[in-house]
């Protein structure tokens, strides 16, 4: 790098980190999730306005690579967040409503998502028309996990019966969307590794499961997060996602698989079987400075994609059918499926408004589709456009539905939220 380069590349951080902390603030005085300021900010700043001249002034070309490998850093970082967070324990006495739940969540907006592909396809060509057919399939159904949970705990849902069956509801669909996505970048054949690699990925998931779980249990139930031991358990688990990020990307996977996967094995219990709060903890820490500018660098760098400036009377239509698709299909698919389980109209209806939320977790997916060739730049703008518009109506939605407590329930009123929900 010459000297010029780092001077623009430190500048660029320093505004992209005060330009996000204020965009986050904003939003949240508006009781919207951050993620919604930070990515319309990186809209704001590419080139839908003023032809990217705010863009080339402040990202200018010969930095953008380097930003584009910080981006890699804290979608890796956020993607074990999001493993970490998944918790088998959450779907204890709820499995079969969130299961269901979950199952109707993904079929009915997959099924729309990948008819309608059939109509786009024409306007948005590719080289792989089934890849397409299901990338657009799988980008309809997704759930944003750490979104969803935000808005609860801002809501104090996140411990009644209605807010841990929409989070066990939004790990399911994590987790078979992601599957899907994994699967979708195999068929595809743009990986970068050699196809009999792709083979590795089962004992790899076995190893993950068998080997490095008990040993990252081993390894962090004695540490302290508050003493010295700390610097070694963060060590520990950072290289351990890393390196799982660089197997998968390897064997012709995205590194976010291998990311997500290292932080879905992270130890919730201690190896006598009691709870332990260490991923937790280790999570915590590792996600400061993701937030504050890692993630804030991925919304500049997916932001510099979007160009809303040339959208025609086509484009808008195309909006309109990509909307109906992921907020009719994901809403009816939810809350018919609520309904078959024996929940009344008004908290199915809650559940298929938060179950709609997706955030970063479909701008990751959208930014993947990019990079595999499976989007233009012109449908990849249309559907970040959906992503903001689907995170951004959940919390009025919700609000109109099933209006906010004063205050958090109290444990008594948690326990009685099954049968207001069910009678």
């Amino acid at each position: 790098m010459t000297t010029h380069q780092v001077t623009m590349l430190f500048l660029a951080l320093a505004a992209i980190s005060l330009l996000a902390a204020a965009a986050g603030a904003l939003a949240r005085r508006l009781r919207q999730p951050p993620v919604i300021g930070e990515v319309l900010l990186g809209v704001l700043l590419g080139p839908t306005l003023l032809d990217g001249a705010v863009s080339d002034t402040l990202f200018p070309a010969e930095i953008r690579p380097f930003l584009t490998a910080l981006a890699n850093i804290g979608v890796a970082l956020f993607m074990f967040g999001v493993g970490a967070e998944l918790d088998a324990g959450m779907m204890r006495g709820r499995r079969v409503v969130a299961g269901t739940v979950a199952a109707g969540s993904i079929a009915l907006p997959f099924a729309l998502g990948a008819l309608l592909a059939l109509y786009l396809f024409h306007a948005h060509p590719t080289d792989d028309r089934t890849g397409f057919v299901l990338f657009m399939g799988a980008a309809m159904s997704v759930t944003a996990f750490p979104v969803l949970a935000r808005i609860l705990t801002d809501r104090g849902m996140q411990r009644t019966w209605l807010g841990t069956v929409a989070l066990a509801c939004a790990a399911i669909d994590d987790v078979l969307a992601w599957t899907l996505l994994a699967v979708l970048v195999a068929v595809s054949g743009a990986g970068t590794g050699a196809p009999w690699l792709l083979l590795l990925f089962v004992p790899y998931v076995l190893l993950m499961v068998t080997v490095v779980r008990p040993l990252l249990r081993r390894l962090l139930e004695n540490r302290s997060m508050d003493g010295p031991g700390r610097s070694a358990a963060l060590v520990v688990v950072l290289v351990g996602l890393l390196t799982s990020a660089a197997f998968t990307e390897w064997i012709g996977l995205h590194f976010i698989f291998g990311a997500f996967a290292f932080g879905a094995v992270m130890p919730r219990r201690t190896s006598a079987g009691e709870p332990s709060d260490v991923t937790g903890q280790v999570r915590t820490h590792m996600s400061t400075l993701n937030d504050l500018l890692l993630l804030p660098i991925f919304f500049i760098v997916a932001g510099l994609k979007v160009d809303l400036s040339g959208m025609s009377g086509t484009d808008v239509v195309e909006l309109a059918l990509i909307l109906a698709a992921a907020v009719g299909g994901k809403f009816a698919g939810a809350f018919l499926a609520a309904r078959a389980t024996g929940m009344k109209n008004r908290p199915a209806s809650a559940l298929a408004v938060l179950i709609n939320t997706r955030g970063l977790t479909e701008l990751i997916i959208l930014t993947v589709g990019l990079q595999l060739g499976l989007l233009d730049e012109e449908l990849y703008s249309i559907m970040v456009v959906m992503a903001l518009v689907t995170t951004a109506m959940a919390g009025p939605l919700l609000q109109l539905i099933y209006p906010a407590r004063p205050a958090a329930p109290t444990p008594e009123q948690s326990e009685s939220l099954p049968h207001e929900v069910t009678r």
